[in-house]
Formats: C-alpha cells, structure tokens, sequence
C-alpha cells in the first residue's frame, strides 16, 4: 500500500481525525460510475486532491473552493481585493499554482478583473471542471492509488 493511500485509510477508521462517518466500499465504487458521484462526495477535497497532488495537478482542485466565495460577495471593494488574490495565484502566467486554461479565457479574466463581477471566473471554473472530468478522474479510476483504496477496504 503506498503511503498516500496508508494515510487515507488510516484517516477514514480513525475517529480521533475528526471524520464521524468513514467512507464505505459502496461510496468509493459510485465514485467509478460518474465524475459526479465523486465531485459530489464529502470526502472528494481530500481524496482527489491526494490523487491530484501525485499528478502535480491539485491547484486544479484547489481553484475551485478559491473561486466560490466571489460569488457570494457583494461590495465590488471586497471582489476586487479578491479577484486581486486569485489572479497571481492560479490565473498569471508562471503563478505559483498556475491552472491550466487557454488564452482566450485568461484574457478574458485579465479584462474582467478590471471590474469584477460574481461569474469573472466562471468559464475558468468550467475549464479546469472539465479538465478534471475528462483527464484527471479517469487517471483517477485506473490509478493505483484508486485500486488499492477499493482493496483496502
């Protein structure tokens, strides 16, 4: 068992982690019938992102959660401040956990964080979303990493 997947295992039977529920043999099978069920599962920010760190790809799982709270946001003082934060982390050429989008959108998240709205970084959401979906989780499904976490349990 690797050590990314001895840590997990230990995590989900352990109560003192905090985790009150442990994932199940069941829920780790759906995982494997649609990106959806794993995207959708409590324990999907700590799996996939070990699964992703392996790749050297987490910030695409890291972006997301980054980018929800402008949504939310109201005053334009405070998304500004935000989407001033996001941009040199994941969006900026050569960023420290640069995402990988295509030109057209980086420029277009370089004009909209100019004024930003609660959707500026919407369609680099639905791009790393679907890089996740079609490149990363089927990796993910014939993954060591994966196999030896069914087996584990």
């Amino acid at each position: 068992m690797s050590p990314n997947t001895c840590w997990l295992y230990k995590i989900f039977r352990t109560e003192e982690n905090g985790i009150s529920s442990k994932v199940s043999l069941q829920e780790v099978l759906q995982w494997s019938q649609s990106f959806e069920n794993l995207v959708t599962s409590k324990y999907e920010p700590i799996i996939y992102k070990i699964y992703l760190n392996t790749e050297h790809s987490d910030e695409n799982i890291e972006f997301w959660p980054a980018c929800e709270p402008d949504k939310k946001i109201k005053p334009q003082r405070k998304r500004f401040s935000l989407a001033r934060k996001l941009f040199p982390s994941y969006i900026q050429p050569q960023a420290p956990s640069e995402v990988n989008i295509d030109r057209p959108a980086r420029k277009e998240i370089i004009k909209n964080i100019q004024e930003p709205t609660q959707s500026c970084f919407d369609e680099a959401q639905r791009i790393i979303y679907r890089h996740r979906e079609r490149d990363s989780y089927p990796r993910f499904l014939e993954s060591q990493f994966y196999q030896k976490l069914k087996q584990s349990l």
